[in-house]
């Protein structure tokens, strides 16, 4: 394109309450994208009615009643890909990258994304950003009001290893540094490339995986994948039957070092010990305690951010505030 500074833009597939998408909408509009492509999954004619009057959203119904074709996919994973990729093919003409990410993920520069995206060379399809994770603050009485502590991991699959297993002394060593989602990360490739398809962690052009991928260490996505137990035990069973805990997803570690998929083991512990047990889990990898943050911070492991998203929310959002 002719101007200087490449555009960046995301598309995301959302089934969520208005309050929750405008958050998501008006956080990463307040960091400077040029477009966001909201596909609701769900008939939310209010949320429909709130979004398209922005200039910079381009909203679809994307529920069944509203689907492009009489064949909308069963499963959301495949309704994601479907999404991101009309979004590409037909709306992101005036956008330079894009990124598709989820109403619980929050990208976090630390310097202006398109200052990160400009030096990449030509040859470079696709910047992944790896994730950090969210922990509860319930009942923790020291963290400053309005912030959130996330644990992080290193991209070094065996120092992540070593690290998970001491920071969580009970369960690291059937955890991915510690993570109950992915670390895949997610990424930004760019538009207008012919023959490129994308899955939800990964981009593909002829026979070639990612193409000149280079990651993209001054972001990192903060996702809210389970800030509050309530959430996560609401969660849960969807994603131990279709989601993230899914059976279909491999173990973390080799089973002959004695990995488990998450799927095995939460049904071990909720087998075992019930609601308790997922609690007693809950709390050792996600709750921020100041043992929790302590070994995270020696490990350079821990980051407390502040999304600040109810004055982002009024910016974009008057309406909404």
């Amino acid at each position: 394109m002719a101007q200087d500074r490449p555009r960046w833009g995301i598309v995301s597939t959302i089934k969520a309450p208005l309050r929750e998408i405008a958050d998501f909408a008006a956080h990463h509009l307040d960091l400077g994208a040029h477009r966001l492509f909201l596909y609701l999954d769900d008939d939310n004619p209010s949320a429909f009615e709130a979004l398209k009057q922005h200039p910079r959203i381009r909203v679809f119904r994307a529920d069944p009643d509203h689907w492009r074709s009489a064949n909308r996919p069963v499963k959301h994973q495949a309704r994601q890909t479907a999404n991101a990729r009309h979004a590409y093919l037909r709306k992101a003409a005036d956008i330079d990258w894009i990124a598709h990410i989820d109403v619980d993920e929050f990208l976090w520069p630390y310097k202006p994304l398109d200052d990160q995206l400009h030096p990449l060379p030509a040859d470079c399809l696709c910047a992944r950003i790896r994730p950090i994770e969210a922990l509860s603050s319930d009942g923790i009485t020291d963290i400053p009001a309005g912030h959130t502590c996330f644990k992080a991991m290193s991209n070094d699959r065996a120092l992540r290893q070593r690290q998970s297993e001491a920071i969580y002394p009970t369960y690291g060593g059937f955890l991915n540094g510690g993570f109950l989602s992915h670390v895949a990360g997610k990424l930004f490739f760019r538009t207008r490339i012919e023959g490129l398809s994308m899955k939800i962690h990964n981009i593909q052009l002829g026979e070639v995986q990612n193409p000149g991928q280079v990651e993209l260490d001054q972001t990192e996505l903060c996702h809210m994948h389970a800030q509050r137990w309530q959430d996560f035990i609401k969660s849960y069973r969807y994603r131990l039957e279709q989601g993230s805990y899914r059976p279909a997803l491999a173990p973390n570690r080799p089973r002959e070092t004695g990995g488990m998929s998450m799927h095995e083991l939460f049904t071990y512990i909720e087998s075992t010990e019930g609601e308790a047990g997922l609690r007693a889990f809950y709390d050792e990898t996600c709750r921020a305690t100041p043992d929790l943050r302590a070994r995270l911070d020696a490990h350079g492991l821990l980051r407390c951010h502040d999304l600040d998203l109810d004055a982002k929310r009024a910016r974009h959002f008057p309406d909404l505030a």
